[in-house]
């Protein structure tokens, strides 16, 4: 006879778990080269604003706090690493406060398997997402908390922390709104007398959302103009999307629990209690959601991270705990598999590589301070480094301790360098360009009045700078800034553009505020 674990079992198991889980993740966050997305928004910390290109501010906002600490990785890692296990926290507190007394074992095992899924113990590194979903589970949480009273004035205070934790997700990523449609369904289909609950929800979070929306406005509506327009210009229908998202959402949600689930379905179908309701509409809607969009575009798996949470509380609801400890030994073997994976990344040296195609960016990942250091012997003291992509100019920038532009039109992605840099101040100086690949120097001629290039070996690769002496901004002006102009600043008519620096500053008149009059 299988033994059914007592609250007291399952509690051992949990804070075991955490303790391993955050153990790893602290030596996996210490050992893991830095990466370069990390490095551009750390950059975004060193420079206090409202917003900056991407996204909306809150991870560079976060980072410039933990930059004040220490520039270690392991540092400003550290609310990454500690995300998912207060969030296991979160979820064993929904559940201690909605199940029955003796079931409250799986409270405990739910926060267990979410603190062993891959993506918790893989989350490590600082995105976007790690200020997202602190303020969606936090949001969410309170919202549980509001939902859960009966007095409607306490009720109305829950609603409100709730929305303005809300307003804070929405300026960390824009996938908060999807959680924000959920309440509203929620409301309507279940709470049609909380249904003013609405009112401190939007208000708080669009308090919030303001300050987005007024720099977009002031500032050539980047955010909008990367995550709406530049980056989406390949979308359409294709099937293969969707086969890939649902596969996608197995390996996520789990299949050993998704089986049991499906076991178990006759039994917990009878139930009907109010957390299972909300809990189900909080990951159901934006789940559907992706599913509707995975028809026009491939749905990435951070995008669905936030909304795990509340699956792990209607999962805790509709099996029991003997069912629960058996997914748990399951989450905890695949987990660890994972981490296993990403040990052997952090800590194989860069030989292991040399044989692979990702010799030369794994030299570059974990060598990075080595190559600075060649990238800027014997520069010229008036010569200023750059690199011809966000990707090695963050890197160089985090490791040299200055800011790297990036020479050249770029990509869609991290073009922070449009909001605060200024070409017109490097006339006439010298510069030097990092880049992996070989470089055509009758390309760059036209640009400075000499160049010259060559290349630099780190670990017996590779890498390449050019030296230009006499940059001449007219030239460069008038086909790279012109190129980003038409690629990156084509602000649809029907948006009011309030203020645009990278249009203003170069005299783009079809860009610029005021665009349209002669």
């Amino acid at each position: 006879m299988v033994h059914m674990p007592t609250e007291n079992d399952a509690k051992r198991i949990f804070m075991r778990s955490v303790g391993a889980v955050v153990a790893l993740k602290f030596l996996l966050a210490w050992g893991f080269p830095f990466t370069s997305d990390e490095a551009f928004f750390y950059q975004w910390g060193l420079i206090p604003a409202w917003g900056y290109s991407d996204h909306p501010p809150m991870v560079g906002w976060m980072l410039g706090i933990l930059s004040a600490i220490s520039d270690a990785p392991w540092v400003l890692r550290s609310i990454t690493v500690l995300l998912t296990p207060l969030i296991a926290l979160g979820i064993v507190d929904i559940l201690k406060r909605s199940l029955p007394v003796e079931r409250r074992a799986s409270a405990w095992l739910a926060g267990s398997i979410y603190l062993w899924m891959p993506f918790s113990v893989l989350f490590v590194l600082v995105t976007t997402d790690t200020p997202l979903l602190i303020f969606m589970a936090l949001s969410a949480w309170l919202y549980c908390r509001a939902d859960d009273c009966k007095s409607n004035r306490n009720a109305l205070l829950w609603y409100a922390a709730s929305g303005l934790a809300l307003g804070f997700a929405g300026l960390s990523k824009y996938f908060s709104v999807l959680l924000a449609v959920a309440y509203m369904v929620h409301l309507i289909v279940y709470r049609r007398d909380r249904v003013w609950a609405a009112l401190p929800l939007a208000s708080l979070s669009l308090a919030c959302a303001s300050i987005n929306i007024i720099y977009n406005a002031t500032h050539g509506w980047t955010n909008v103009m990367f995550n709406v327009f530049n980056r989406h210009e390949r979308a359409g229908f294709q099937l293969k999307h969707t086969a890939i998202y649902i596969a996608m959402m197995i390996y996520l949600l789990m299949p050993w629990l998704i089986f049991e689930l499906w076991r178990n379905r006759a039994a917990s179908l009878m139930r009907h209690e109010k957390t299972q309701s909300l809990t189900f509409v909080l990951f159901a809607t934006p789940f559907a959601v992706f599913l509707a969009v995975s028809f026009l575009r491939q749905v990435g798996l951070h995008w669905v991270l936030g909304f795990v949470p509340m699956y792990m509380v209607w999962v805790a609801w509709r099996l029991d705990a003997i069912q629960l400890r058996r997914c748990y030994q399951w989450t905890v073997v695949f987990g660890s598999l994972h981490l296993f994976l990403a040990f052997l990344i952090a800590f194989a040296p860069t030989s292991v590589w040399r044989s692979t195609s990702l010799f030369d960016r794994a030299v570059f990942l974990k060598e990075t301070i080595n190559v600075v250091k060649e990238a800027k012997r014997d520069m010229p003291s008036d010569s200023t480094l750059m690199a011809v992509a966000y990707s090695p100019a963050s890197m160089l920038a985090y490791y040299s301790g200055e800011y790297v532009p990036v020479f050249g039109v770029g990509r869609h992605h991290s073009r922070q360098d449009d909001l605060q840099i200024d070409f017109r101040q490097y006339e006439g100086r010298s510069i030097r360009i990092f880049s992996y690949s070989a470089f055509e120097p009758n390309e760059y001629k036209k640009y400075f009045q000499s160049v010259q290039a060559r290349e630099i070996n780190v670990q017996g690769v590779r890498y390449y700078i050019l030296d230009g002496a006499g940059f001449k901004f007219e030239p460069f002006r008038n086909n790279v800034l012109t190129d980003i102009a038409q690629s990156f600043h084509q602000v649809p008519k029907w948006l009011p553009v309030l203020g645009s620096p990278f249009c203003e500053r170069y005299g783009f008149t079809q860009c610029a505020p005021w665009r349209g009059q002669k």
